[in-house]
């Protein structure tokens, strides 16, 4: 009886080379760099709207402190009447005493309490005006601010109404764009993604990767040796820039 042979089929398993990983860099660097273009159309509207959230607050907060203190001193003025009023009572109710007062030494007495809460009206007549001012001045610095958040409101209305219109016109193709960074990210090696990554953030304009131009770096613009361009040419290593720490490329790579 024959054995049939069982075919067993492999899948080839392609090598992936410096190369392969190279252009797989540039083409995620060239996604990114469209992404980067269209936050830039948003300039900085999301940093002026996040100062102006801010400000508005702050502007309540400092609102609600001025109304706190503008309570204390209608408290103290609502006291400083009574006892104003407390004082008049008693002047009253001595000069109904006096009259009947028969000897020296009480009606000395009644005289001093009397004079005493005569000063005490004076004192206090005093104490209000002090206490009205503030209030008014006070209630300047509230309405002041008022006005300030509600230009502030106004500046964020337009704002965010700006950013809204760019975010319409933008936001299909910088989704597209996203899901093709993680879909190009997902065929880079973890180390060298996360180099790429830390070099974008630590440059400038966000290029990590850069060709070799008039020799010199696409980045930097310092000159690059010619031993490490013909390195550079070869394919055969990741090669960074000595000065600016980008990754370098030929510029010819994707002509083959």
């Amino acid at each position: 009886m024959a054995k049939t042979a069982k075919k067993i089929t492999k899948k080839a398993t392609k090598t992936i080379t410096v190369e392969d990983k190279l252009k797989a860099l540039y083409q995620l660097q060239c996604v990114d760099a469209d992404i980067d273009n269209i936050r830039v159309v948003r300039g900085e509207l999301p940093l002026e709207i996040q100062d102006l959230e801010d400000d508005i607050s702050g502007l309540k907060t400092r609102i609600d402190k001025y109304n706190e203190e503008l309570s204390t001193l209608d408290g103290d003025l609502s006291a400083l009447k009574i006892t104003k009023k407390d004082a008049k009572a008693l002047i009253k109710k001595y000069d109904k005493q006096i009259v009947n007062i028969k000897n020296n030494r009480e009606y000395e007495s009644l005289s001093k309490e009397i004079e005493f809460q005569t000063l005490e009206i004076e004192l206090c007549e005093k104490k209000q005006k002090e206490v009205k001012a503030k209030t008014t001045l006070k209630d300047g610095v509230i309405n002041g601010t008022k006005d300030t958040l509600k230009e502030r409101k106004k500046e964020l209305k337009i704002k965010n109404g700006e950013l809204d219109e760019i975010t319409k016109e933008t936001e299909k193709e910088e989704k597209s764009l996203i899901k093709k960074s993680d879909k190009a990210q997902k065929v880079i090696e973890e180390r060298l993604l996360s180099a790429y990554s830390r070099i974008r953030t630590n440059v400038r304009n966000g290029l990590a990767v850069v060709s070799v131009d008039r020799d010199a770096c696409g980045g930097c613009k310092n000159i690059i040796p010619p031993q490490r361009q013909l390195d550079i040419r070869m394919h055969k290593k990741v090669i960074v820039c000595e000065h600016c720490g980008r990754i370098l490329i030929d510029a010819n790579m994707f002509d083959k």
